[in-house]
């Protein structure tokens, strides 16, 4: 599938530990006033003046959340710095420094974290975010990536899970389970490479799916959507790992009940045939596929003729009173009890 096409192999001892920082980290640029001494320093300084601040980290592993047979270094930087700014998002916050850890063994010559940081600098400007530090060490596993993002928002306009009331209607940004099937397409094909090397998969029919699994996107845009809409979401939450497990997780926080209509789940049409071709239910890839990075909150209904014309923003669902419970409500109009089906860490 993927092949190294490096000529040049520069061991990462030839540079040592904070060569190897520096010659990594060169073009990195300061956007934000708030970035006072980035990296360089004992530890990163940010003055933030009168805002609230939100932190979050993830950390990602070989062989458990990627696999670098299809997944190449430059996606993975950038998907590693998407994956916690869409945090950020979720918390209604703007994003604003990232710092980015690696532990990585010697099978990494230097140009494939040239590759990686490249991933990483590009989100960084397409994000508009300064990377202020991070640390590098060795591993004996592969390759760990670990990524602390912080935001910034203003006081009394941050968005926590617990908000949701009855009556509240329920909204997802985009499309869901594109991530998903794009895996399992690049699952098979990598199947089929193990048997026959010099077979190369054709990918264009499935372009975008593959895309939302090795390339995803945060929704930056949303926030600055909803600001510009003058709607404050409830409660938000972003889809990491589907969106049955994120409508228990807010409901849950929110003691709260919640109605999803199975006929009202945004569904691209390539997902849909992708589905069929795999004899997989798309109803049931929307609901445990996780990985779309995509938005999921409640909102007065009083606020819904703000959005109702949106592209990028469906209602999905109804809040109800905690003791309803949460219920799929599928196209024959009957209710399932919705149970969490996406990503659980330690399961085997």
């Amino acid at each position: 599938m993927i092949e190294d096409k490096n000529q040049q192999r520069t061991q990462l001892s030839d540079l040592g530990e904070f060569g190897l920082i520096d010659h990594l980290t060169k073009n990195f640029k300061i956007k934000h006033e708030s970035t006072v001494k980035s990296i360089g320093d004992d530890a990163a300084v940010l003055d933030f003046k009168n805002k609230k601040i939100v932190v979050t980290t993830d950390l990602l592993v070989e062989g458990v959340h990627f696999d670098l047979s299809y997944m190449p270094l430059k996606h993975l930087g950038y998907k590693s710095v998407v994956v916690n700014l869409s945090d950020v998002y979720a918390m209604n916050a703007k994003a604003t420094q990232i710092t980015v850890s690696i532990a990585v063994s010697n099978r990494f010559p230097l140009e494939a974290l040239e590759d990686l940081y490249g991933g990483i600098e590009t989100a960084a400007k397409v994000y508009n975010i300064d990377v202020v530090g991070g640390d590098t060490t060795s591993s004996t596993t592969g390759l760990l990536i670990s990524v602390t993002a912080i935001g910034e928002v203003d006081n009394n306009k941050e968005v926590y899970r617990n908000g949701a009331k009855p009556n509240d209607l329920l909204v997802v940004t985009g499309d869901l389970g594109g991530a998903y099937m794009g895996l399992q397409v690049l699952e098979r094909e990598k199947e089929v490479y193990k048997v026959n090397p010099n077979s190369q998969p054709d990918l264009e029919p499935y372009s975008y799916i593959v895309e939302r699994q090795l390339k995803p996107e945060a929704r930056k845009d949303v926030i600055k959507l909803l600001e510009d809409l003058n709607v404050k979401p409830t409660s938000m939450i972003d889809i990491s790992d589907g969106l049955s497990s994120e409508i228990i997780h807010l409901c849950t926080q929110s003691k709260v009940g919640c109605d999803l209509y199975e006929n009202k789940i945004p569904l691209d049409p390539q997902i849909i045939s992708v589905c069929e071709e795999f004899n997989l239910d798309s109803t049931t890839v929307a609901l445990g596929g996780g990985e779309d990075y995509e938005l999921l909150f409640t909102i007065s209904q009083d606020d819904y003729s703000k959005i109702k014309a949106n592209p990028n923003l469906t209602v999905i669902g109804y809040i109800r009173e905690e003791q309803s419970g949460l219920h799929l409500v599928t196209r024959a109009d009957t209710k399932i009890p919705i149970k969490a089906q996406g990503w659980k860490n330690f399961n085997a």
